[in-house]
């Protein structure tokens, strides 16, 4: 089977979890099995659950990964809601964030700048789609979510194009419309915007902070976590949570003096700076141009 996806950062991946111990390795965005493959024909101990909001990502990764059995196994459902129903021990957590080669190749997803449906939703069988956005917020909306999820200094003015020129159909007639009203940069000019309307369709952003707060609440001893963020707001948040699962201190910032008692920490980052691609990766591989991979390992319960 050729694998129609690359995925990223996977030999540091790999080293990463070679400390994990015995269990399950709960894989957050599961898409074509890229690591999900490498991770269970290196280590023999652990079974791999894989999650995915996209049925064909999981359809395809099960056939890939039928050799291995009963170690592997799938859940369609965010990873935020997986993280929760969870009861077998964890012994990793992995999610590499974002789109798959595949969801943007194909026309009929809409993530695309070439496609014909301007749709964007990972899980086809959700409501809210991006024509929905694209044809349905106000222009004030609009150029919130272009600046706020985008980061893109143009969005007042491409919320007032879009507003001027709607309805639009397709992915395709929106990125030719951006593009042929901005000037050419280092990437397309429909890139950002393209992005924001991803993040909000797909709720992005709150399923990443809830999935990491799932795993708050459950503590998984000795459990190794890896992340693999594509752009700033997602390596931030990441960052955020980290830093503070790693203070011994949780006493408020404003405090005298402690009086938590210390020792609060509940485990230790892994990464003091995030993992990136290799030249030779990059040059082989443009998507892990701008991947960040962090981790963190939760302390072992002590009985």
């Amino acid at each position: 089977m050729i694998e129609p996806h690359k995925s990223v950062l996977l030999n540091e991946v790999l080293s990463l979890f070679e400390g994990a111990g015995e269990g399950a390795i709960v894989d957050c965005t599961l898409g074509y099995g890229g690591h999900a493959e490498a991770l269970l024909d290196r280590y023999a101990r652990i079974t791999y659950i894989g999650v995915d909001r996209d049925q064909a990502a999981i359809d395809y990764a099960t056939r890939r990964l039928a050799r291995f059995g009963s170690r592997f196994s799938a859940i369609k459902a965010s990873f935020a809601e997986a993280i929760s129903a969870i009861k077998t021990p964890i012994a990793g957590v992995l999610a590499d964030l974002g789109v798959s080669s595949p969801q943007l190749d194909n026309a009929d997803r809409g993530f695309g700048f070439e496609a014909q449906t301007l749709d964007m939703r990972m899980d086809k069988n959700a409501p809210f789609s991006a024509a929905d956005i694209v044809n349905g917020y106000d222009e004030r909306e609009l150029s919130r979510l272009f600046f706020e999820y985008g980061e893109e200094p143009r969005a007042k003015r491409i919320a007032a194009l879009i507003v001027k020129n709607r309805p639009f159909h397709s992915a395709k007639a929106l990125a030719d419309l951006i593009a042929a009203n901005l000037p050419r940069g280092r990437i397309h000019a429909a890139t950002l915007i393209f992005q924001a309307i991803r993040i909000e369709v797909n709720d992005e952003l709150r399923q990443l902070s809830a999935a990491l707060d799932a795993l708050e609440n459950a503590k998984p001893s000795g459990a190794i976590v890896a992340v693999i963020a594509f752009h700033s707001l997602e390596d931030r948040i990441v960052k955020t949570y980290f830093k503070r699962w790693a203070r011994s201190c949780i006493c408020p910032p404003n405090a005298l003096r402690c009086e938590c008692g210390g020792a609060r920490e509940l485990g230790e980052i892994l990464t003091k700076k995030p993992i990136t691609a290799s030249e030779d990766e990059a040059r082989s591989n443009p998507r892990s141009r701008s991947a960040k991979l962090r981790a963190f390992a939760f302390k072992r319960a002590i009985f």
